[in-house]
């Protein structure tokens, strides 16, 4: 008996046959689905249901006129809003209380250090809100940092760890307006060098 030869191809295996990158063909695409007609409000909702949502909201913009915005400010009238004062002292006076001592010597005076600090947070709040900016973000969360800080060190002792806590609440309510649209997900490109340019 003799041996096949080892470098005949096996029929039952189909030949290899390998094509260059350049010449590889990207599947065709799908076509994207139909997309759906907008409503548009004179063709498809009939005139009856146009008429009576306006009746309706007619109806609730004269209510919320006579009743709503009467009652609206006598509430306001008779709600005690000494809290938002006593907060805003609560971070304000140990701030002013800490830059007080800290300034001694220096040519800049207490207050003109407390105005510098006001103006800062409320210039950097207002430039993130608007412009989204990193260095305005990174100013606002300094002197975000800065603030508990000096609220730490120079409110009362009993009283520390509450006016530090109001201090960092202060502070995210204006993150809420200062980092928005902020994101610690990282964003990824991927690039297909090999795909032919269209």
């Amino acid at each position: 008996m003799s041996e096949p030869d080892k470098h005949e191809p096996d029929p039952a295996i189909p030949p290899l046959d390998t094509i260059d990158d350049s010449q590889r063909v990207p599947p065709p695409r799908r076509p994207a689905p139909p997309r759906p007609r907008p409503i548009k409000t004179t063709d498809d909702i009939p005139l009856g249901v146009i008429a009576a949502f306006g009746v309706v909201g007619l109806v609730v913009l004269l209510l919320t006129l006579k009743w709503g915005i009467p009652k609206g400010i006598d509430w306001y009238h008779h709600q005690d809003w000494a809290w938002a004062s006593q907060w805003t002292a609560t971070v304000a006076d140990p701030v002013h209380a800490y830059l007080s001592a800290h300034t001694v010597g220096l040519p800049l005076t207490a207050t003109s250090a407390f105005v510098i600090w006001q103006g800062v947070g409320i210039v950097s709040l207002a430039l993130s809100w608007f412009t989204g900016a990193v260095g305005a973000r990174l100013t606002w969360t300094a002197h975000g940092a800065c603030s508990v800080f000096m609220v730490w060190d120079a409110a009362p002792a009993a009283g520390r760890p509450v006016a530090a806590a109001l201090t960092v609440l202060a502070w995210t309510i204006g993150s809420l307006f200062a980092l928005r649209g902020l994101s610690l997900r990282p964003l990824i490109h991927l690039h297909n060098h090999n795909h032919p340019a269209r």
